[in-house]
């Protein structure tokens, strides 16, 4: 009886985007029994058990939580629209990547629709982590959203009440995770040249623990795959450590090894994923 009144008191949720991450949060969100309406412009199929919306308007009418995976270039024009037609008080969090900029202009704006908001941080691949990639939330909805992840069994975590502070902690670690990545892909192609491949990857991954084998083999294949959109989260990590005055030598090394990956994956040269 306590499960089923949760249920009912629950927030209905409406996802903005429905690519790759959008779907999984959708379709998980309504796997734990909550009322959940997608839209997306490109993208006509729903997952099982939600809701599709015309538009973004019919989307978050109702909806006590706003779910945008849009990306960042379509960000401030989705939250534009969704604030016409959301209610008061409700929520709306933004998990796409983007500079810690962007993320309080739309707090800013959000704050004069009397919306609360919440900058969303994912710190880890959804596709892996689905629905239980751990969270970092900041912003005026910070506090309200970490209530509702913990009710929902959500592994969050608060870095204020500043929206801007997860997205700048995500770059900040993207400095190391695109670092690595790198400088795993560059280690085990040198090491295909030298027909020591499994070697070098199995050096590598006792050094990362437990799940070292399996981390090497998401970063051989999603840095290849991604390299056009890691690039350019890259570019965003730049221009922040040089807002905070850091050096910054490895991103830079990092943004030229994935724009050359993107080139070459464009002119054909570069599988799909590595064997």
């Amino acid at each position: 009886m306590p499960d089923r009144q949760a249920k009912t008191a629950a927030p209905a949720v409406a996802v903005l985007g429905l690519g790759e991450a959008g779907s999984i949060y959708a379709h998980d969100l309504a796997g734990r029994g909550l009322r959940v309406t997608g839209t997306d412009p490109v993208v006509q199929a729903v997952p099982p058990g939600v809701r599709r919306a015309p538009g973004v308007s019919e989307a978050v009418a109702g909806a006590g939580l706003v779910i945008s995976l849009v990306g960042a270039r379509a960000a401030e024009t989705v939250l534009a629209e969704a604030l016409a037609a959301m209610e008061p008080e409700a929520i709306f969090a933004d998990l796409n990547t983007a500079a810690p900029g962007q993320k309080r202009q739309l707090a800013e704006r959000a704050a004069r629709s009397g919306v609360r908001f919440a900058d969303v941080a994912i710190l880890a691949p959804v596709p892996r982590g689905r629905i239980n990639s751990p969270l970092l939330i900041s912003g005026t909805g910070a506090d309200a959203l970490l209530s509702l992840c913990a009710g929902w069994g959500i592994p969050a975590a608060g870095a204020g009440g500043e929206a801007g502070a997860a997205a700048g902690r995500k770059l900040l670690r993207s400095v190391f995770m695109k670092g690595l990545a790198a400088a795993v892909l560059e280690a085990v192609t040198a090491a295909e040249a030298a027909g020591a491949r499994d070697w070098i990857v199995s050096q590598i991954a006792a050094e990362l623990g437990p799940s070292g084998d399996a981390l090497v083999a998401r970063m051989l294949e999603g840095t290849r795959l991604h390299a056009v959109r890691r690039g350019a989260e890259m570019v965003e990590v730049r221009e922040f450590l040089e807002s905070l005055g850091a050096a910054h030598p490895v991103t830079d090394a990092t943004i030229e090894w994935l724009q050359s990956l993107a080139q070459d994956r464009e002119g054909g040269r570069v599988a799909d994923s590595p064997s």
